[in-house]
C-alpha cells in the first residue's frame, strides 16, 4: 500500500521533465499550508532555514497539505544528517539542501536522503515515513527527492558535477543569495547572473535533472518554463499575503479620494 505522505510520485513528475510550480512556507502554518494546497499548487517548500518555524511544525504541515494530494519538502537549516533524517521521518517528500559549495559537501549530502546500503539515513519504522510499522518497504525505495540550491560563484562552477550526482533531483537557484555573492546583489538583469544561470540550467539539463528557480509571480513562472526551468517556487506565503493586501488597500484608497 502507498502511503498519501510518499514522495515518489513527486520525484517521478520532475524526472520526466513536468513542470511542477510550488511556493515557500514561511510562516510554518498547517493552515496556511493546507489553504496554499487547496489552491492547487504542486508542492509546498517548508522552510526551516528562513521561516519561523522548526522541525516541530513539519508535524503538522505535512498532513495538512496531502489532505489535498499535496507534497511537502523541507528546506533543513543545515546538510547536517540528524536534521534532514527527522525531517525524513516526519513525513516529507524531499528536502532541500542550502548553501552547499561543492561536489564533494553535496556527495556527503545525498546519502541522508537514503537508507543503507545506498546512504545513510538513520533506520527506524516506528514514524509517518514508513506509516508507524505498516510500510517497512519504504525502507528499500528511493523516493526522497534531493533539492541542491545553487547560491554562491563556486557552486555555479561545480554545477555540472554536482547534476552528475546520484540522488541529485533539482538544481535550485538562490537568486538574492547567488546574486550577492557574485558581486551584483539583487541585480537579476546582470550579464554575470544571467550567464551563471545559463550555466545551472545547462548543467542540470545535460544530466537528465531539473532546474528551479524562486520568482516573484507567475508570469516570471511561465517566461522560465519556456527556457526550461521546470521545478519553479511563486513566492512565500507571506510575500504573497503582504503583496495582495496592499495592492488591495491602494485600490481602496484611490477609489475613495476618486469619489
Amino acid at each position: 500500500m502507498t502511503s498519501p505522505l510518499d514522495g515518489g510520485r513527486l520525484r517521478r513528475r520532475v524526472a520526466a521533465g513536468e513542470l511542477t510550480v510550488g511556493t515557500f512556507v514561511g510562516t510554518a502554518s498547517p493552515v496556511v499550508a493546507e489553504v496554499c494546497a487547496a489552491a492547487g499548487v504542486d508542492w509546498l517548500l517548508l522552510d526551516l532555514e528562513h521561516g519561523a518555524g522548526g522541525e516541530e511544525q513539519v508535524r503538522a504541515v505535512v498532513p495538512a497539505a496531502a489532505g489535498y494530494g499535496v507534497p511537502t519538502v523541507v528546506r533543513v537549516e543545515s546538510a547536517a544528517r540528524i536534521r534532514i533524517g527527522r525531517v525524513l521521518d516526519l513525513g516529507a517528500a524531499g528536502v532541500m539542501l542550502p548553501r552547499l559549495d561543492s561536489a564533494a559537501e553535496v556527495e556527503a549530502a545525498v546519502r541522508h536522503l537514503r537508507y543503507p546500503p545506498h546512504g545513510d539515513r538513520g533506520v527506524a519504522t516506528y514514524n509517518r515515513a514508513c506509516r508507524f510499522g505498516l510500510d517497512v518497504g519504504a525502507l528499500n525505495r528511493a523516493d526522497v527527492l534531493g533539492v541542491v540550491q545553487i547560491e554562491s560563484a563556486r557552486a555555479v562552477e561545480e554545477a555540472d558535477k554536482i547534476a552528475a550526482i546520484d540522488g541529485v533531483d533539482v538544481l535550485f537557484v538562490g537568486p538574492r543569495d547567488l546574486s550577492h555573492d557574485l558581486g551584483v546583489p539583487g541585480d537579476l538583469t546582470a550579464p554575470t547572473y544571467r550567464a551563471a544561470l545559463d550555466r545551472v540550467r545547462s548543467a542540470a539539463q545535460q544530466h537528465g535533472k531539473a532546474c528551479g528557480l524562486l520568482v516573484t509571480s507567475g508570469a516570471a513562472a511561465a517566461r522560465l518554463r519556456a527556457e526550461g526551468w521546470t521545478f519553479t517556487a511563486i513566492g512565500s506565503d507571506s510575500t504573497l499575503l503582504a503583496g495582495a493586501l496592499v495592492a488591495e488597500l491602494h485600490c481602496s484608497r484611490s477609489t475613495r479620494r476618486s469619489l
